[in-house]
């Protein structure tokens, strides 16, 4: 329990990015979550969703902990899988074939602006090689629309991702779609949330 962490702004946004996904989650399978942080999304949707398998994965061993206390402490040891190492960059992506199997679609949240560009191209590059025609990737977080900032509060989150590393940043939606193109995705929807930020849903659209 102890390894629990607490990201504020889970608490915030665990509610809508919820509903966007009840939209689109069928009702079988499993959902593979890319880059999940403290874990604190995965328990949620995994019991919001009870129908699906929830996968968390992160490459860093301070998550994978809090991820696995949080599993435990709400008592999804049984239905919820212990999280993978993943580093998006490393490829191929080492998935057990299980998933791979069942799997139905992929989310990422609040991840690509704490990486680096290349990381980006990777997420789209292996998705494209795990999901068939029709599923879904889905990214949420904060974007450039038209290369403009939506907000003065994202301009000054923006500097100060890039203070931190400067291969950083919020992306320009355009840009984002575009590497997803090359690797047969379909901007599908791009859904307004709250605090500035956009859920955006890719379809493959082939095989």
């Amino acid at each position: 329990m102890e390894n629990r962490l607490f990201f504020p702004a889970t608490k915030r946004n665990r509610a809508c990015i919820g509903d966007v996904l009840s939209k689109i989650i069928k009702r079988n399978g499993s959902i593979l979550e890319i880059g999940s942080g403290s874990g604190e999304h995965g328990v949620v949707f995994q019991k919001r969703f009870p129908e699906v398998m929830w996968q968390t994965s992160d490459p860093e061993l301070v998550h994978r902990k809090s991820i696995s206390s949080w599993i435990e402490y709400e008592n999804l040891n049984k239905k919820m899988p212990q999280p993978l190492i993943l580093d998006v960059q490393k490829i191929p992506w080492e998935i057990p074939l299980k998933l791979v199997n069942s799997l139905q679609g992929i989310v990422s949240i609040n991840m690509i602006h704490v990486a680096e560009w290349n990381c980006t191209v990777a997420l789209f590059r292996e998705s494209a090689k795990l999901l068939k025609k029709g599923q879904f990737l889905i990214l949420y977080g904060p974007f450039r629309i038209g290369n403009k900032h939506t907000s003065k509060s994202n301009y000054l989150f923006d500097n100060s991702l890039k203070m931190q590393n400067d291969l950083w940043g919020i992306r320009n939606l355009k840009e984002v779609s575009e590497e997803g193109k090359k690797n047969g995705f379909f901007q599908e929807d791009v859904i307004g949330m709250p605090a500035n930020n956009f859920s955006i849903i890719y379809r493959k659209v082939f095989n």
